[in-house]
């Protein structure tokens, strides 16, 4: 197997493990957080407009994790830096 090829393997495990864990974790939160926000509206049914508010301000914080992750995927797929200098020492 040459570098090039070894690159692109490397690239493609590491962007699809990227994805996968760094999924795992904003979605476990993200459903943890939407369950304490309707037990609190369950308890104070006045204040809903108020736990809304927060909660989805809280799911945007957590999902930025995955869209830091998916940019991070899509950079070693596409924009892979490894690229050039694999290219360079292979005299192409």
């Amino acid at each position: 197997m040459d570098s090039t090829a070894l690159i692109a393997a490397a690239s493609i495990i590491s962007a699809g493990l990227c994805i996968a864990i760094g999924s795992i974790g904003p979605a476990l939160g993200e459903g943890r957080a939407l369950a304490q926000a309707l037990s609190a509206i369950a308890q104070q049914p006045d204040e809903a407009g108020t736990i809304t508010r927060t909660l989805f301000v809280g799911l945007a914080m957590v999902e930025s994790t995955a869209i830091y992750c998916f940019v991070i995927s899509i950079i070693l797929i596409f924009v892979n830096p490894f690229w050039t200098y694999a290219i360079a020492q292979a005299g192409g």
